[in-house]
């Protein structure tokens, strides 16, 4: 058994598990979960949709606004728990997709998009609905083109709230020319969070060519995109999964121009055309195709590798099956060393899947992943999780790693050897210095241990 099946389990996929018998044509296997991946697996179709969940935000959000002085703290409670218990929901769903997805390849692809698209559950509006941007969003659009993600992840509900774009209002805008006009007018001002983090971190990258100037253009043709001020009647007819609007009134009216480029377009379709400029930019080329090869190949991508993947990009109009065919045929992608050290999400997935689990409850998931450091949905910023061992290979966090990796051994008891999961889950890639020391070891519990916080299960 070649390295090749174990980079095609451990580094494209979310780990190898006992029962997986390794890819004779690791390619072809990768290749072949195209038409395998299910964007709405059982997990995730069993929650709400996204209109269903913005309606009980914003009643949520009305029932704070509207109790009485002394029942404000009870409302805020229920608010706090009701976002918790559906935060709770969706990261069930996350991990059981993920335990037993017939297309891990590509289920790894919608958490590195979900990191990319980053949203965080520390601001407590988007908290109900960080998971329904993944299953809305980039779920769908994770086998399409970058521009459809963008545009379904720029007006999903969780993004605007959590870059507050619902407080963003043209300075021209009929709305704010008829507030200034009230004898106690309430100013909004523009907000640039939004159009600076497409541009910064969603298309192009930093240090790209973009100004400030660019930056408000682009906030001032996003105006009037927003949520709702009331909830629909009947979420259940919603036509789209990801429900937006836009309000003439907010919008700044007038022809903007960025990146030396005019847009007379009226209304939304302003932003709109906008949108698919930056999607389609030789730079966003760039930028995706040196996040993807950082992703899958290493901390320090081979830049021709990134060239090949802009190209492929580029040359398709976005098409993300073809940059990721590329990727998959990259003769760098499959160096047999590890080159890249699992993040705590990594790990975690790859722990439960090789010790067999197909389930686990999405509480003890919460623990899991707040003990080792990295909270699902909580990066801390909009731009997501650091992908590079420096940031996940420091001594305090090995050690967190050591102790859940005993605890979860504990849990298992005498029902697993090591000695013989070892080579199931690395095959033709487990170390004789691994090996061995799984086999000196004193106890089922301490070889399986062993196994997890091996230098050759840490990597990937």
């Amino acid at each position: 058994m070649t390295a090749a099946a174990s980079i095609a389990l451990n580094r494209f996929g979310l780990g190898a598990r006992a029962e997986d018998t390794p890819p004779s044509d690791p390619q072809g296997w990768l290749l072949a979960q195209f038409s395998r991946y299910d964007p709405a697996p059982a997990a995730w179709a069993a929650l709400p949709r996204t209109p269903a969940l913005l309606q009980e935000l914003l009643a949520r959000q009305r029932a704070v606004r509207d109790a009485p002085e002394g029942e404000k703290q009870a409302a805020r409670q229920v608010y706090r728990r009701e976002g918790r218990e559906a935060y709770l929901a969706a990261l069930g769903a996350r991990g059981a997709s993920a335990l037993v997805t017939p297309a891990p390849f590509v289920e790894r692809l919608v958490h590195f998009w979900a990191n990319h698209f980053a949203v965080s559950v520390d601001k407590m509006s988007v908290v109900g609905l960080a998971g329904a941007l993944e299953a809305d969003a980039i779920r769908p659009h994770v086998l399409g083109r970058l521009e459809d993600m963008l545009m379904a992840v720029t007006r999903h509900p969780a993004m605007l709230l959590y870059l507050d774009q619902p407080n963003s209002i043209g300075p021209q805008s009929a709305a704010a020319l008829r507030a200034a006009e009230g004898a106690q007018p309430r100013r909004r001002g523009l907000n640039e969070n939004l159009a600076r983090e497409i541009m910064e971190l969603h298309t192009l990258g930093v240090r790209s060519g973009y100004t400030q100037a660019d930056v408000t253009e682009f906030a001032r043709a996003l105006t009037g995109w927003t949520l709702p001020a009331v909830a629909a009647a009947d979420p259940s007819k919603e036509a789209a999964p990801v429900p937006s609007l836009f309000r003439p009134a907010l919008h700044e009216p007038g022809t903007r121009t960025l990146l030396a480029h005019s847009y007379p377009q009226p209304g939304e379709e302003q932003a709109r055309a906008i949108l698919h400029d930056l999607a389609t930019a030789p730079a966003t080329a760039r930028h995706i195709a040196t996040k993807l090869a950082r992703h899958f190949v290493g901390d320090e991508p081979p830049p021709a590798l990134v060239q090949r993947l802009a190209d492929a990009f580029t040359r398709s109009g976005g098409d993300l099956p073809t940059v990721y065919r590329e990727l998959v045929v990259a003769r760098e992608a499959w160096q047999a060393t590890p080159a890249k050290f699992k993040t705590p999400w990594d790990w975690a997935l790859s722990s439960l899947r090789a010790m067999g689990q197909r389930e686990i409850a999405p509480m003890q998931l919460a623990e899991l992943m707040n003990q080792l450091g990295q909270p699902v949905w909580r990066p801390g910023s909009p731009a997501g999780y650091d992908d590079i061992a420096a940031s996940w290979a420091a001594p305090d966090a090995l050690v967190r790693r050591v102790e859940m990796a005993q605890r979860l051994a504990a849990q298992a008891g005498d029902a697993v050897d090591a000695r013989v999961l070892a080579p199931r889950v690395l095959p033709g890639a487990l170390s004789e210095a691994t090996a061995s020391a799984i086999a000196r070891s004193e106890s089922p519990a301490g070889a399986l241990a062993l196994l997890l916080v091996s230098p050759d299960f840490l990597r990937r």
